[in-house]
């Protein structure tokens, strides 16, 4: 049986029933991941797709998240798994309360700082934050965060043989007693009964490190193909590792441990492949969501596509990658300092450039590969040192002073506040449109934002100015970080390499050594 649920407190504002009927009762899988349909016959929730018999228009509930149809009392159905979709670009396009919130708790938020500490992180009362998300997405933000930490509980079960102790911490409960409360409501079954065939379990706490591989869902199709394409060129000598089939590895540090991930595309477009070694399990879920924005996985294509298609510019290049994504960062702030490295020079001298920042600066890390310097490592090295890797003096004061601002509080990671970040971002000395535009689109996950300064874009609209470039892609809003990449891949396909624009008054020299000529 559920346990009460916490009153809403407001009118929820929900899909709209007429189309989210047509959308279950033509089993449209467009609709999956925006639209869960509750069905109050049989107690579950599912998705608009459920292979299952179309149910009366007078039994069916329609809510915007998971979370909201768990709320009513609803559990996961196990024919469709609504539970196993990807998220949702959606409030990736806004900048208000409700948004900023439910990106933070994707990311672990509630975890890390309970929904107290979310509320002050977004100045506003606990009290107001609930009424705003419930009024939003029918949910509470502790509801929003333990069906967050439900489905990753799900998806070990399902494709791991960690102990339930284990899968319980790693998902981010803080008690075997909470999962197992929390399992009963989202799937209305204990955690061993959901894994086949398991053994039982014991009371171990979870261990210090592991190895886990997992297939992350998407919605098809993916153009794995292009975002290699982009991560290949820019793969930092050291840092990352490109191999011959494909897959792409590479370092980073989590809240507790260093983390080495590396990432596989199988035939299967509907999800990515990928290896984790992680030095702590309960690191488990900051890493997933970086995975996740790194990869792209909750972009809706169809639902981009017929924003973008529609336009004589880009017609011809969304038909011809359909499923193309927008490449985040598995280090936002890593992001943040390769941007600027990469003022004003081609990609190749951004990418010795930044082999040489990390050779110098970065710890060793897993697989032979070398951490990305922290921001504190940059502040202390100062102008002078940094010079030594072939920066202007200019160049390097910048980095510099992007490195205080990050030990300072500057938030660059997808749940942050854009709008603050940007201004903070724009104030620093040798940053300009461009660089704080490339940041909020690749580390702050903006679906939204556009360089309109790049060179490259320029051209590819015809050869316009900045103002001009900006003004047409007016149109594309609020997808025009993927219109940006549409114009990139064409022009990258085209063997077009022009200069990137620049922020500052002059470009850094990079020596023609051996190492940036190979």
């Amino acid at each position: 049986m559920n346990r009460p649920r916490t009153t809403v407190e407001r009118t929820v504002v929900g899909p709209d029933p007429e189309r989210s009927y047509r959308a279950v009762s033509g089993r449209d899988p467009r609709y999956d991941g925006r639209i869960y349909v509750g069905v109050v016959t049989t107690g579950v929730y599912c998705r608009p797709s459920c292979p299952s018999r179309t149910p009366l228009p007078t039994n069916c509930r329609f809510y915007s998240s998971a979370a909201a149809a768990v709320a009513a009392g609803f559990r996961a159905c196990r024919r469709c798994r609504p539970d196993a979709l990807p998220g949702s670009k959606d409030w990736d396009v806004r900048g208000d309360l409700a948004a900023r919130a439910l990106r933070l708790i994707r990311d672990g938020a509630v975890d890390d700082l309970s929904v107290t500490g979310l509320a002050d992180v977004l100045h506003v009362s606990a009290r107001h934050l609930q009424r705003v998300l419930v009024a939003e997405v029918g949910a509470t933000p502790l509801q929003l965060a333990q069906t967050r930490r439900a489905q990753l509980a799900r998806m070990l079960i399902d494709q791991t043989t960690l102990s339930m102790s284990d899968v319980a911490f790693a998902a981010g409960f803080q008690s075997i007693r909470q999962f197992n409360d929390v399992m009963r409501d989202e799937y209305g079954a204990t955690p061993s009964s959901l894994r086949r065939g398991s053994a039982a379990d014991d009371d171990r706490k979870p261990e210090e490190g592991a190895r886990l591989s997992l297939r992350l869902r998407c919605t098809p199709p993916y153009d794995s193909a292009s975002w290699l394409e982009h991560v290949t060129a820019r793969a930092v000598p050291g840092h990352e590792r490109v191999g011959p089939d494909g897959t792409v590895s590479g370092v980073c540090r989590a809240a507790r441990s260093a983390v080495e991930v590396t990432v596989r595309f199988p035939a299967d477009a509907a999800h990515v492949q990928a290896e984790l070694s992680l030095g702590s399990l309960e690191d488990l879920s900051e890493v997933v969501a970086r995975l996740r924005h790194w990869l792209d996985l909750d972009a809706d294509p169809a639902q981009i596509g017929a924003a973008l298609g529609s336009d004589p510019r880009l017609r011809e290049f969304v038909a011809a990658r359909p499923g193309l994504r927008v490449a985040g960062a598995l280090d936002p702030v890593a992001l943040a300092f390769r941007a600027v490295l990469g003022q004003q020079i081609s990609v190749a001298g951004a990418r010795t450039l930044t082999a040489r920042l990390v050779e110098m600066l970065g710890e060793s890390g897993l697989a032979e590969l070398r951490h990305f310097p922290s921001a504190g490592a940059i502040a202390a090295a100062g102008p002078e040192r940094l010079q030594t890797i072939g920066l202007t003096h200019a160049r390097a004061a910048t980095l510099v002073a992007l490195a205080q601002a990050v030990d300072a509080g500057l938030e660059l990671a997808p749940g942050g506040d854009r709008d603050r970040a940007r201004e903070q971002l724009a104030g620093l000395p040798g940053i300009g449109p461009w660089t704080v535009e490339y940041i909020a689109l690749r580390a702050l996950g903006d679906a939204d934002a556009f360089p309109g300064s790049d060179l490259v874009l320029r051209n590819q609209l015809g050869g316009v100015t900045a103002r001009a470039a900006n003004e047409l892609a007016a149109a594309w809003r609020p997808w025009r970080a993927y219109a940006a990449q549409h114009l990139w891949t064409a022009a990258s396909r085209q063997h077009a390499q022009p200069r990137q624009a620049n922020d500052a008054r002059s470009a850094p020299s990079v020596p023609m050594t051996k190492e940036s000529v190979r």
